[in-house]
């Protein structure tokens, strides 16, 4: 094998040598991201997509923009009058909040100018939507281009038959209708648009499909197919594609060389073989990258750039999920798109804070749900390590709302798989296509049908990866054709039914994808501490000691010891890693509640509780200690008090004031078989083995400290909780200090409410202000609280369990940004950060 790869190295450096005539164009590709100067208008005529329309009264926007988060949030927006069949609801009720309670049902337009050059004509001008919330129409010039329904999916047409050399005007039409939604779906241009110049005979748009076929220690075969938009009056001509493989470093490691013939209609194959390949995972993100070049005559016409990683998935029948040839479980979390204060509006900066607080808790893999990702989001994830479950619909043919994509399913559904097939295909942490989630289809004679339809477009666009889909009625689809079709069965909840599933599915292997939806609000506990199901009180939150579910599902450990004791079971993918806009269960009819409370993480980003279980059991090469509650119960001295740990040391011991409240050690000996009784779940047996627990304590002021042992017994770790004292101050943590000054960067700071000690008041909610000076903006502000209707935009906010999250924005300037917050009562506090 060695012998045939420097065989092969040799002929290709010889054609190499053979390209060194080839001339360089200054007429290239050119790549335009159109971000400034939109103008924007809730208003809706006609007239708005000519090009002589006056605009100037229109407000001033940078894309990306979601024109619903400035809210306000109202009771009336998109109220929905339904029963919520997937959630059991038998009749309808009136739900107020269900999509976020914020204006994003209407119509608005978007207008920009855009300047092009007297040799425009000659080119191929290609217009690309990342993410366009909904039902876009686009105008070129007045003209109408197309269209296209899908929000979430990214789109792009071919203009160069509507541009003229000189002033241009591309203008958008969106519109949202009510009930097309059942979480916040976002508004607006709110992912980002690019203009494309290139010339007539190019590289297609996503033109490129790169695999690894085969991969040993000291080699990988890398096979390139390229597309290539070939002109009528180039057919005569002598075009050749040259591609070279650069590693991380940018160092040329493969090369390849080929004529394209007028018989290449479907695209060029091209083999390159790179030596010691270095494996994209979740651990090691390398990159490398191919770059196309195609000339014409030997003049350079084209250049196409394509990052990829080198990695082998493979999927073994009662063994599980294998990423380079090693077993692999996922660790994962379902996410919605919405980025919390900041809306649908993409923000790059924001979604890697999101990976970080996510690969810190130890989540190796995300589940885009129920949509189809950002580039921003996809892009980060092959940098920083993080599979994929690319997700595309969430309805096909049968509604779950009146107007979702039911509406559009059967004339677009292959063109929007088509779209995220072919954008994604090449980026390393994509490692599963979703195609639908709890379709009403799973107990319909035809929806086996229709799964079919799907997974044979995914096979067929991208024969490389399994395909997958969410499945909450196991007894219809395990009894039926409808899960046996899938390359993965995926089941939403019900882990009590793996085994049954098992026993009838071919697969042979089992994936949670979607698990838990426990509910919990941050730094709220509710006395007696038992576990309860839909529970709801009168401040709409949940209990932060993670006890708390829905209906239908469960808490962690009811998956943690399926996929722990069942080897067929390949992972979870818990709802949901971050709180999302909209869906506040259990809270459908309780006016004012925004958000859901399922998150691991608060809407502000602040880790709940849970996190540190999470953490606990998935991030292995990282201590945890955590200790809950808090410990400032004014009124409840006496009172009984649980206090949970959630550590991954064996066993602790508790100490109240000094005195031992004895050793809890984690039961292994618990089985998924002796704990699934009523009475077993009910007293926390499963929690056993993975938290640990003292029920009995009574709350008395002061200090509750825990240490933990190792295996051997040894102290390990030690931590404490204090009872706070007055308020005396505001204490800042900024998450980056330093930042691009590119007038996109975001920074994070967390203010928190302490005593003259730096201990939290956890109960305080006093309003907290903002000023910024320098050379960033204030950008949003959040707290986590689902229930609260204060603008996220407003430099203030009443804290939330002692706590808030502010978000700093750069300017295009560098400098330093200072940024101050104050409260009545409490000492201010001051902070800056560099934008460089």
């Amino acid at each position: 094998m060695r012998n045939f790869c420097t065989r092969k190295l040799r002929q290709l450096c010889s054609l190499i040598l053979t390209c060194s005539c080839f001339m360089v164009s200054a007429q290239e590709r050119e790549e335009i991201l159109l971000d400034d100067h939109w103008k924007f208008s809730r208003d809706d005529e006609e007239t708005f997509s000519a090009p002589l329309f006056d605009d100037a009264k229109w407000q001033t926007v940078s894309v990306p923009h979601d024109w619903a988060i400035y809210g306000p949030f109202s009771i009336h927006n998109d109220k929905q009058h339904t029963a919520i069949t997937q959630d059991g609801q038998k009749e309808a009720l009136e739900h107020a909040g269900r999509t976020g309670g914020l204006p994003f049902v209407g119509t608005g337009w978007y207008r920009r100018k855009i300047t092009l050059g007297k040799d425009v004509q000659d080119k191929r001008s290609m217009l690309q939507f990342d993410g366009a919330m909904s039902n876009a129409v686009v105008f070129v010039n007045g003209k109408r281009v197309g269209n296209w329904p899908n929000g979430y999916n990214s789109f792009y047409f071919d203009i160069s038959a509507f541009v003229v050399p000189g002033e241009n005007v591309i203008a958008v039409r969106l519109e949202n209708l009510s009930e097309s939604s059942r979480w916040y779906p976002g508004a607006g241009l709110y992912r980002n648009v690019h203009l494309i110049l290139s010339n007539k005979t190019k590289i297609a748009h996503w033109g490129t499909y790169i695999t690894t076929p085969h991969i040993e220690a000291d080699f990988a075969e890398v096979s390139i197919k390229t597309q290539i938009d070939r002109q009528l009056e180039d057919m005569e001509e002598t075009l050749v594609l040259r591609t070279e493989v650069f590693d991380q470093e940018r160092q040329a490691v493969g090369y390849g060389n080929d004529t394209i013939t007028p018989y290449d209609s479907r695209g060029k194959q091209q083999t390159i073989f790179v030596s010691n390949p270095k494996l994209w995972s979740p651990d090691t993100p390398t990159l490398y990258t191919a770059v196309s070049k195609l000339y014409v005559n030997g003049e350079l016409k084209d250049t196409y750039e394509t990052p990829f990683g080198i990695r082998s998935i493979e999927i073994i029948p009662n063994k599980g999920f294998y990423l380079n040839g090693e077993k692999t479980v996922f660790k994962g979390v379902c996410m919605h798109h919405d980025l919390g204060p900041l809306g649908a509006a993409v923000n790059e900066s924001a979604i890697r804070r999101q990976i970080r607080i996510l690969k810190d808790m130890g989540v190796n893999a995300i589940r885009t749900s129920h949509n189809m990702p950002a580039p921003e989001f996809v892009k980060a994830c092959d940098e920083m390590g993080m599979m994929v479950m690319a997700e595309s619909f969430d309805e096909w043919k049968l509604p779950k709302v009146k107007n979702g994509y039911n509406l559009y399913f059967d004339e677009w559904a292959e063109k929007d798989l088509v779209n995220l097939i072919h954008h994604y295909r090449n980026n390393p942490s994509i490692v599963m296509w979703c195609i639908g989630n709890e379709v009403p289809e799973q107990a319909s004679p035809e929806g086996s049908k229709v799964a079919r339809f799907l997974q044979d477009i995914c096979h067929r666009e991208d024969p490389t990866r399994p395909v997958t889909q969410g499945m909450d009625n196991p007894d219809a689809v395990i009894n039926s054709s409808f899960a046996s079709t899938m390359d993965v069965a995926g089941f939403n909840y019900r882990p009590f039914k793996y085994r049954e599933a098992y026993k009838k599915l071919q697969q042979q292997i089992i994936l949670g994808s979607e698990t838990a939806s426990t509910i919990s609000s941050r730094g709220v506990y509710k006395f007696p501490v038992v576990r309860r199901s839909m529970a709801k009180y009168d401040d709409h939150q949940a209990s932060s000691y993670d006890v708390e579910h829905c209906s239908w599902s469960d808490l962690p450990e009811d998956n943690f010891i399926q996929h722990e004791d069942l080897p067929y079971a390949i992972g979870e993918f818990v709802w949901t890693g971050f709180d999302y806009l909209g869906e506040p269960t259990p809270y459908y009819t309780d006016w004012p509640s925004h958000s859901s409370l399922f998150g691991i993480v608060d809407l502000a980003g602040i880790p709940k509780d849970r996190y540190y279980l999470y953490r606990s059991h998935w991030n292995t090469k990282e201590k945890t200690l955590h200790i809950l509650p808090h410990w400032s119960w004014p009124g409840r001295e006496g009172d009984t008090t649980p206090v949970f740990v959630y550590t991954n040391y064996p066993k602790a011991e508790l100490f109240i004031n000094g005195k031992s409240q004895g050793i809890q050690s984690k039961d292994l000996s618990v089985t998924r078989d002796d704990s699934a009784d009523k009475q077993s779940l009910d007293s926390f047996v499963r929690q056993k083995r993975y938290r640990l627990m003292w029920m009995d304590t009574r709350y008395e002021p002061g200090v509750v400290k825990v240490v933990a042992y190792d295996a051997a017994g040894h102290i390990a770790a030690v931590d404490s909780v204090v009872t706070a004292g007055k308020p005396y101050g505001l204490k800042l943590e900024v998450d980056r200090p330093i930042l691009k000054a590119d007038g996109k960067d975001l920074a994070y700071i967390t203010i928190s409410v302490v005593d003259q000690h730096g201990i939290l008041c956890p109960m305080d909610d006093r309003e907290i202000s903002f000023t910024v000076k320098g050379k960033g903006n204030f950008k949003a502000v959040a707290n986590g609280n689902p229930a609260s209707l204060e603008s996220f935009q407003a430099p203030k906010m009443k804290a939330f369990s002692g706590k808030l999250v502010a978000v700093l924005e750069t300017t295009k300037e560098r400098g330093e940004i200072i940024f101050e917050a104050s409260a009545k009562g409490v000492k201010k506090a001051m902070v800056s950060v560099r934008s460089e």
